[in-house]
């Protein structure tokens, strides 16, 4: 077997200083994660200047929270592998093989996916009638999330892929390639939608063209690696003991996010009932503020895969280490990113959209919830940690009373005011609770104990 430590492309996050290695190996990850939400504001821009704010809506509102729904389950679950992979990586054992546990991931992904697509491809309609999507989106709506869901086998294949390469310590390529695939989709953004003139379709088929573009850059790489996480046909199955590994981590995660995209859902409902309005002004301040949320999951991924690769190797003084480095960097980024945020959003709405209603609820949007996302961050950091080394039942634990905090806000608090003001507190709060309980766990020190 080939060594991992030579591996040109990898990067052995178990030695040199905490702080450079973690920059490094982070700001590849918020490059891609930056030129992805930039292309998804482009979407916004040309939909909302071309098409209309109902269009906006179509695609952002029932839509954007039902794709995430399946999307972070997936992610979520796909945790596990990344997590055994970087432990595997770690730890240095040439007798575990990355192979097969690299095939049991890509086998996964590829059976979930296509079982995903069949079901959801189905039963959109019947989902965004029960998310009380507006009727004069719902057309648009059910078209942009079929087409959509029908590419979902190669949207998972494509996110375990970057796991799996990241797990390595390898978050170069990954970036190189999400660039690569958000030029193709902006400049078939304007082809599609500014000249054919087709619409949310066209926002719809150029986004899955750039993915599949993504993918096949991703599996090209993986299979013709020299290094021992390389892709190799026969390989591709699930190993039942890496399955069995990645699903004891990745479940718990999977389940959490489901919580929480779970009452994004309950949420979305509350915000259909505002109007058509408010829907589009919820989906626009997503892609203002959402180089924010791009920035708090490059900082989990980063912190994960560094927490996994020293957790194996048994070195807890830099997990320690990366948890207080963590905090001072992420935070340092979110209060400048906070400012910045609330500064430009005034003329970048007018890029997006002619409307003042949809221009003033959406400002309104941003300002409820920017002055908190400090909070936000500290939970990234800590779930990233306690994921890294395997512990994943107290974040599950915490997802599900934060779902049950949100539910039971709608069918009280908002019942008797229901505003946007209503929606929007219920978030900060239950981030609040959240991170008071990552706090309060991590400090504990349990999370330290062996798990996988």
């Amino acid at each position: 077997m080939e060594s991992i430590e030579t591996k040109k492309d990898s990067r052995d996050l178990t030695s040199g200083p905490i702080g450079r290695s973690l920059i490094l190996f982070f700001l590849p990850i918020l490059a891609g994660t930056w030129f992805q939400q930039l292309y998804n504001a482009v979407d916004a821009v040309i939909v909302g200047r071309f098409v209309g704010h109902e269009a906006l809506a179509a695609v952002g509102g029932s839509v954007a929270t039902v794709l995430n729904l399946f999307i972070g389950f997936f992610v979520a679950l796909s945790t596990g592998a990344s997590v055994v992979i970087s432990h595997i990586y770690g730890s240095k054992d040439a007798r575990e093989s990355l192979g097969n546990a690299t095939g049991t991931a890509i086998a996964f992904s590829l059976i979930f996916g296509v079982a995903c697509s069949a079901v959801c491809f189905i039963f959109a309609p019947q989902l965004l009638i029960w998310m009380k999507t507006p009727a004069d989106t719902l057309a648009d709506a059910t078209m942009y999330l079929r087409i959509c869901f029908g590419a979902m086998a190669v949207v998972l294949l494509l996110n375990t892929e970057s796991a799996i390469l990241r797990a390595v310590g390898d978050s170069r390529r990954p970036f190189i390639y999400m660039l690569i695939s958000c030029l193709i989709n902006i400049g078939l953004d304007f082809l599609f939608v500014v000249h054919f003139k087709w619409g949310v379709a066209g926002v719809a088929w150029a986004t899955v063209i750039s993915q599949i573009i993504n993918c096949v850059l991703l599996t090209v790489t993986m299979l013709f690696s020299k290094a021992p996480y390389r892709l190799v046909l026969r390989n591709i199955r699930l190993h039942r003991h890496y399955f069995g590994r990645m699903m004891h981590i990745g479940i718990p995660s999977a389940l959490e996010a489901s919580m929480y995209n779970g009452s994004n859902i309950i949420m979305q409902i509350a915000v259909n009932a505002l109007g058509t309005v408010v829907v589009a002004s919820w989906s626009l301040s997503g892609k203002l503020d959402g180089f924010y949320w791009a920035m708090a999951q490059a900082a989990n991924a980063a912190v994960l895969t560094f927490v996994g690769q020293n957790y194996d190797a048994g070195r807890m003084d830099r997990i320690r280490g990366s948890v207080r480095t963590g905090l001072k960097l992420f935070m340092t980024m979110t209060v400048a990113m906070s400012a910045l945020i609330i500064l430009l959003a005034p003329p970048a709405l007018k890029i997006f959209t002619k409307e003042a209603a949809v221009q003033q609820t959406t400002y309104t949007i941003i300002l409820y919830f920017v002055p908190f996302y400090f909070v936000w961050t500290a939970i990234e950091v800590l779930s990233g940690t306690l994921r890294g080394c395997g512990d994943t039942k107290p974040v599950l634990i915490t997802g599900i009373g934060i779902c049950a905090f949100r539910i039971l806000w709608v069918l009280t608090v908002y019942q008797i005011w229901p505003t946007l003001f209503v929606v929007s507190i219920s978030y900060i709060i239950s981030w609040t609770l959240t991170m008071l309980a990552m706090v309060f766990y991590y400090r504990k020190g349990s999370w330290e104990k062996p798990k996988v």
